[in-house]
């Protein structure tokens, strides 16, 4: 198995800091971020809050075409495109015989995944994204894409910053 080692220099006037980290398998993909992005955290501040992502949970009732797999995939990629994202990687299975579909969507800002019963018209997303993407705008082109009668969905902050965590 291949070996290689990252070297990271970062610093200011005041001091220096060396990261080494050594990749086991470097024929895994990796996402490279801009020399001038390497430190930063990509935590989100809005409304007094400090937060690592958004994280919306999406149930699709009475939903249609859940079992057609390009329709998904392409569904995916606009959505990760709509809300400002950036598609690393999509992998989706298609059950059968009754054509379910799960799979992701993996970013750079981290994932859209999908468990469809199309026997039963529903749908669960799951959308998180940190930085300065848009996820709702990923739930918009879903809904647009499967037309449900019925979404509910619960926006949750992940990696919320609060009194009683920060170290």
């Amino acid at each position: 198995m291949p070996n290689s080692e990252n070297v990271l220099v970062t610093g200011n006037d005041h001091f220096e800091v060396i990261e080494k980290t050594t990749v086991i398998d470097d024929t895994w993909p990796t996402h490279d971020q801009a020399i001038e992005d390497q430190t930063l955290d990509h935590f989100i501040c809005r409304d007094g809050k400090t937060f690592a992502g958004t994280h919306l949970i999406a149930d699709f009732w009475g939903a249609s075409h859940l079992d057609d797999l390009a329709l998904m995939e392409k569904a995916l990629r606009e959505a990760v495109e709509k809300a400002k994202a950036t598609l690393l990687h999509i992998h989706l299975h298609h059950f059968t015989p009754n054509g379910g579909i799960s799979g992701v969507a993996v970013l750079a800002e981290s994932h859209i995944s999908v468990h469809s019963w199309p026997e039963r018209n529903y749908a669960a997303f799951d959308v998180f994204m940190c930085g300065d993407s848009e996820p709702a705008k990923a739930i918009e082109v879903l809904e647009a894409a499967f037309t449900p009668s019925k979404v509910g969905v619960d926006n949750i902050l992940r990696g919320e910053v609060t009194d009683d965590n920060q170290s």
